[in-house]
């Protein structure tokens, strides 16, 4: 038995350090991003900005010139996220080729929780007074099979936050990112939403709940609802468009109880097999910067690259149907 078991680990650790020296061979391809000043004169807002995704987006477009918005529900660790950013952008301007000279752009924190709808009007209060223009908004903020909780409104957790609060947010900022166009949104999604359904008699979860089903629920949401924003979208030059990051190593899967024997053989494996955050964001930099998809809209999108939906995602019923019904569940409609 030890044998055996000596020899399932050396095979994984072979495996891993195998997997690991090719992912840095070619660590160098990355292309979420683009020319120093690409972004620069733009304002984007992040949601969940602080940590994993989110706050590699946001160096790498503060890095493109960008004046970046950090929505985070804590703002005392957003602030501490902005400063250790801001300390590395200065590390990065003294030991490029010109010292001391750089088009980083701009670091700016707010308070957003998405689990409170009085707390995203707020924010969006704010934002029309202070804000002249949006030009990006990402949707990146999400939490990840958590034991049952309901948000402040009585919404399960994870639709709630991953699809409601996002819903209302985009909403709220239309009228902004319209007058600001062309501009883009960018929907954080996952690959999990194949195994998701939009179950119309149980939306709130009560009847049953699965934590990692109704993750697939708010994630298939996600894409629903890109789809029917770009149709209602088309002719004003604002695009939407969804993505899934892979598997990447954040602290998104903190509610996920991991046996502590196992823990550093899963780590070991997490280490080679997932992306980092900043390989994981590349694909949110790309559809918020690049030129290749100026004018593209209503796509799905993994590794910079549009990809095939399954039917249940491009149903334009019940794409339609769930937007009516977020409309009266955040208040829009009575």
């Amino acid at each position: 038995m030890a044998v055996a078991t000596a020899a399932a680990v050396l095979a994984a650790l072979g495996g891993a350090l195998w997997l690991a020296a090719r992912r840095f061979a070619g660590s160098g391809r990355l292309r979420g991003g683009g020319d120093p000043g690409l972004m620069h004169g733009k304002t984007v807002l992040i949601t969940g900005a602080n940590s994993g995704l989110g706050r590699a987006t946001a160096a790498e477009l503060v890095r493109l010139g960008a004046r970046v918005i950090m929505g985070c529900r804590d703002r005392a660790r957003a602030e501490e996220a902005a400063g250790q950013l801001r300390r590395e952008l200065r590390q990065d301007a003294e030991c490029g080729p010109e010292p001391g000279v750089g088009g980083a752009g701009e670091l700016i924190v707010r308070e957003l929780d998405l689990a409170s709808l009085r707390s995203v009007r707020a924010f969006c209060q704010e934002m029309l007074q202070e804000e002249p223009r949006l030009d990006v908004l990402i949707n990146n903020a999400g939490i990840f099979q958590c034991p049952y909780m309901k948000t402040e409104d009585g919404f399960e957790m994870q639709f709630g936050v991953n699809h409601l609060g996002h819903f209302l947010l985009t909403n709220l900022l239309l009228g902004l990112l319209k007058s600001s166009a062309p501009s883009r949104i960018v929907v954080v999604s996952s690959k999990l939403y194949k195994y998701g359904d939009i179950n119309f008699d149980d939306l709130n979860s009560e009847q049953s709940y699965n934590k990692s089903f109704c993750y697939s629920r708010s994630k298939l949401a996600n894409i629903l609802f890109t789809r029917e924003l770009a149709r209602r979208l088309e002719g004003t030059n604002v695009t939407v468009n969804v993505l899934h990051p892979g598997i990447v190593r954040t602290n998104l899967g903190r509610h996920i109880h991991i046996p502590l024997l196992v823990r550093p053989l899963f780590n070991l494996v997490s280490w080679a097999f997932f992306k980092t955050p900043v390989e994981g964001a590349q694909t949110s930099i790309y559809l918020a910067s690049s030129p290749e998809v100026e004018g593209v809209s209503g796509r799905y999108f993994g590794d910079c690259k549009e990809e095939e939906l399954l039917p249940k995602a491009v149903d334009e019923s019940v794409a339609r149907k769930l937007w009516d019904i977020s409309e009266v569940m955040v208040g829009l409609l009575k």
